[in-house]
């Protein structure tokens, strides 16, 4: 019944079981954290985050928690903010793809900054990720698509960071803390009331204060109701609940149905570039025609990229200026794609995204609408300056559950993500601890090496 979800959601959060959860599922969690903690040593170092911990630092509390790749250690909740913005700031996170809510940017560093306050196991830690991830996701998939269509963010608004986000953070932080299903059901209801996260955002630094909020208000959602601060008892699905202000075509069944038996995580798929997930049959498509075809630049007089509807809306941005809102412009990853042979962090830098053979190709990109098409794939046209056409369409891009990354591609792209911004880190003795959490009795131990 709708009117029973979030109690129901509460009581399955409160009660689920370790041994309950599949291997799969279990081995997706930890490539989740791999995947997640990459993300934050590549992001580490960023502009935004330079910027973020000198505002903050002079607030910081007593010294408590990690930030991933480097040395400051400030209170929890202000770690579990940086973190969030680190691992979600170079469009490197992993992808709900039914929802496009970025999973562990909001659950994991709230996750993290408890480990490192209180005793807490690897396997623990992992069966949180677990249900976080279920919470955020499940909220999603009821609101989905016309959340996303108001001009949402789920990331920040349905998972763990201020919507969807920060329910996921504050349902692992619960379950993590051992709270019971009134308590549960509490911070639920105290995550609800921080949920926010416009799309107009996307392409900027703001971009990712959501998802920093989405971890910090997640924590504090869960600590308040630990001590008892009461939240409202239907704050999903009340009249004037979360989801049915977020949307006006609501299906409560997708939180609740199959509880225990289907698994969110299992449809989480790794970005194979630091960009906007629609863009990646565009990025395949082109890098399959340049090396099959030996496309050059300068053979190049026109590119046609057909696609879902929503790549246009979100992406058709032909003058871009800086290398972070060139994350989300198809007319720049088309060229660079052509130029390069590479969509890389390289080429999604302020330098790149004002390169004159960059800008002379964007010219030459026209995105096309086709409502037939599935969002996650695309179809690419080059005409070239002989009159030649090549065609090229993509079904399934790298990196969703289709074509997934191995557990090699993961580990390799961590490798290059810890070079790229915490290049003195031992990155393979983290990813073999990684691996290896769920055997240990202080999860804090593969935190700390995080530094």
């Amino acid at each position: 019944m709708a009117h029973n979800v979030t109690r129901i959601f509460a009581e399955f959060l409160a009660d689920a079981q370790w041994q309950d959860v599949p291997d799969e599922v279990r081995h997706e969690a930890k490539r989740t954290i791999l995947n997640f903690v990459g993300a934050a040593l590549a992001g580490c170092r960023d502009e935004a985050m330079e910027l973020a911990v000198r505002a903050l630092k002079p607030f910081f509390g007593q010294p408590q928690a990690t930030v991933i790749g480097r040395s400051e250690r400030p209170d929890a909740l202000s770690a579990a903010f940086l973190n969030a913005i680190s691992a979600n700031v170079l469009e490197f996170d992993d992808t709900h793809l039914p929802t496009v809510i970025h999973p562990a940017a909001p659950v994991a560093p709230a996750l993290f900054a408890i480990s490192e306050r209180r005793p807490v196991s690897g396997q623990e830690l992992l069966h949180a990720v677990i249900l976080g991830v279920e919470t955020e996701c499940r909220i999603g998939l009821a609101i989905s698509p016309a959340h996303y269509r108001r001009g949402w963010h789920i990331t920040s608004t349905c998972g763990i960071t201020s919507t969807c986000g920060v329910f996921g953070a504050a349902a692992a932080a619960s379950r993590l803390l051992g709270l019971d299903p009134q308590r549960m059901l509490w911070a639920v209801g105290n995550a609800a009331a921080q949920s926010a996260g416009p799309i107009e955002s996307l392409g900027s630094m703001a971009k990712s204060i959501s998802v920093g909020n989405a971890a910090r208000n997640g924590l504090a959602a869960a600590l308040l109701a630990e001590q008892g601060f009461t939240g409202p008892e239907q704050p999903i699905e009340g009249t004037y609940g979360f989801a049915r202000v977020a949307s006006d075509e609501a299906d409560f069944s997708a939180i609740t149905d199959g509880l225990g038996d289907s698994w969110q995580i299992l449809t989480n798929a790794y970005k194979p570039y630091p960009c906007g997930v629609v863009l990646f049959p565009v990025i395949d498509g082109c890098l399959e025609l340049r090396e099959r075809h030996m496309l050059s630049a300068d053979r190049i007089a026109a590119v046609t990229v057909r696609g879902h509807p929503l790549l246009r809306i979100r992406t058709d941005r032909p003058d871009v200026l800086t290398g972070r809102a060139a994350k989300v412009s198809a007319q720049h990853s088309v060229a660079v794609a052509f130029i390069y042979g590479a969509a890389g962090l390289a080429q999604y830098t302020d330098q790149c995204a004002g390169d004159t053979a960059v800008l002379e190709l964007r010219r030459k990109v026209t995105v096309e609408d086709d409502a037939t098409i599935p969002v996650e794939t695309a179809f690419v046209a080059v005409q070239t300056t002989d009159d030649r056409r090549f065609e090229c369409h993509v079904t399934q891009s790298r990196g969703t559950t289709a074509r997934p990354m191995s557990d090699a591609e993961l580990e390799a792209k961590f490798r290059s993500l810890a070079e790229y911004g915490a290049p003195t880190l031992d990155a393979q003795r983290l990813i073999e601890a990684i691996w290896a959490i769920d055997d240990q009795h202080d999860a804090a131990k593969a935190i700390r090496m995080m530094v």
